[in-house]
């Protein structure tokens, strides 16, 4: 469905969806603005997928309705587990699959092939993703980091204004993991020599099970778990009370750095010190 939305992108409002039995998403309500950068976070089988899925209107909600912007272009980066890697096809040749040309009247076809156009735009879009020197390399011969900014390379040449990722860290080392948290803040904050972008950044919603390594470093974490637990800002969210709620299981909230910190109850090892929410 379409609203005018006064400094949204996407809403969500009372959204429930089940797939046969118990409910997936229960009265879930989200909005998501221009330019924000939002953390969904939860155990698996939580809702995670289904709801960037409403979002993309690949799943009806039941109950409720989702609206969008008139026009909003959105980009979807998949979980890499979910794609094959032995497809025999280059790095600028799976990005090149995104494309699409219009022809009169605004209608869009596929091509057969590629013009110098399209080309030049998988270029730059691979230069800014800092893989350009992997264009002709086979999609099997990649690292766990390069598939993903070959996905977000895929994303991004339809220049959409909210890009939607599930699980991109999941696999990947911590160094890479870091890598690719700077990535998305610099795609989510543009400098000034951005000409492709909106002036607000492009719009991030991302889901991850990574507590530590990405979600307290983003400015909006959500909580879900069917329902949402808890919204907002990390030190607001990632409590002991609402990640419980969320995971089911006890977990301590240490700060360190000035930022929260996420300890398994099993793996505490030492009293806990400035507990935040106690």
């Amino acid at each position: 469905m379409t609203s005018a939305l006064a400094g949204e992108l996407v809403r969500l409002e009372g959204v429930s969806c089940r797939y046969g039995g118990d409910p997936v998403l229960s009265d879930v309500s989200l909005s998501v603005g221009a330019g924000e950068f939002i953390g969904v976070v939860g155990p698996s089988g939580s809702g995670k997928t289904t709801l960037l899925k409403a979002i993309l209107g690949m799943v009806k909600p039941l109950a409720g309705s989702v609206y969008r912007r008139p026009g909003v272009r959105v980009g979807y980066v998949p979980q890499v587990e979910t794609v094959d890697w032995s497809f025999p096809v280059t790095v600028a040749e799976c990005v090149l699959m995104a494309r699409a040309r219009r022809s009169g009247g605004g209608f869009r076809r596929w091509a057969p092939w590629p013009d110098r156009t399209e080309r030049m735009e998988v270029d730059a879009v691979l230069a800014r993703l800092g893989i350009a020197e992997l264009a002709d390399r086979h999609i099997r011969h990649l690292s766990g980091g390069q598939q993903q900014r070959v996905f977000v390379a895929r994303a991004l040449l339809g220049r959409p204004e909210l890009l939607l990722m599930d699980e991109p860290t999941s696999g990947v080392d911590v160094a890479t993991r870091h890598e690719f948290l700077h990535l998305l803040r610099d795609l989510n904050q543009p400098g000034p020599s951005s000409r492709d972008q909106h002036e607000d950044g492009l719009a991030i919603v991302l889901t991850t099970h990574d507590l530590n390594g990405i979600a307290t470093h983003l400015p909006h974490v959500v909580c879900l778990n069917t329902e949402v637990i808890g919204a907002g800002a990390p030190h607001d969210v990632l409590t002991a009370e609402v990640l419980e709620r969320t995971y089911g299981a006890r977990m301590d909230v240490l700060e360190h750095a000035g930022m929260p910190f996420v300890v398994e109850h099993h793996e505490l090892v030492a009293a806990p010190i400035d507990r935040i929410g106690a």
